[in-house]
Parts: structure tokens; C-alpha cells; sequence
């Protein structure tokens, strides 16, 4: 089953595919900083520098990595319709700081 909405993506998939996956966490080892656009977005912090990862809503000044999108975007990638690849060659999807994080971000979304 898909997410319904971003805070959903945050509240419950993320923490559960990182607690489901430590040594994917503990390889990531980074912070990523999450600033989605749009009526259900916001900006979300996921810390995979702790052990299991922990997301929290508002922002991290420690970042390594911040993806940028629209609400809809956003969840259409996590849902499996809009290929990130795609969505971040035609403007869709921002990436700021590692690229390699942003490959890796795969694995926990």
C-alpha cells in the first residue's frame, strides 16, 4: 500500500523502513533535509547518523544532503510513479550538497 499523503511518508514509511533496515542506516551515516512545497508539504529532517535513523518535521542545519519538491512530486516518487531519475533531470526533484546521498536515498524511501 502507498503513502497516502508527505506527513504520512514521514510519520509512518520512513521510520519503518529505517528501523527495518539499520546497517542500510548506519552505511548513509548523514542527515538529509526534506523541503516539499505545496498545500500537505513542509520540511523534514531524516537523521541517519543515529542508530535506526530518526525523522523529525522542521528543519537540520546539519544536512548533507536537501531534496526539494512539490507535495504531489514528492509522493508520486515514494509511490512509485514518477521515477526520481526523471523528475530530477526535468526540474522536478532539487538535490543540494552529496549527490552520492541522494543515490542512496533510494534504499530507505
Amino acid at each position: 500500500m502507498g503513502a497516502e499523503s508527505v506527513k504520512d511518508v514521514f510519520e509512518r514509511h520512513m521510520p519503518a523502513k529505517l528501523k527495518g533496515k539499520p546497517d542500510v542506516v548506519a552505511k548513509i551515516n548523514a542527515i538529509y533535509q526534506f523541503n516539499l512545497s505545496g498545500p500537505n508539504g513542509g520540511q523534514w529532517s531524516v537523521d541517519c547518523t543515529q542508530p535506526g535513523g530518526a525523522v523529525t518535521a522542521g528543519s537540520s542545519a546539519d544536512a548533507k544532503c536537501t531534496v526539494t519538491a512539490t507535495d504531489a512530486d514528492f509522493l508520486a516518487i515514494v509511490n512509485g510513479k514518477l521515477n526520481p531519475q526523471m523528475a530530477f533531470m526535468t526540474g522536478k526533484l532539487k538535490i543540494q550538497g552529496d549527490m552520492g546521498l541522494a543515490m542512496k536515498l533510494q534504499q530507505i524511501l
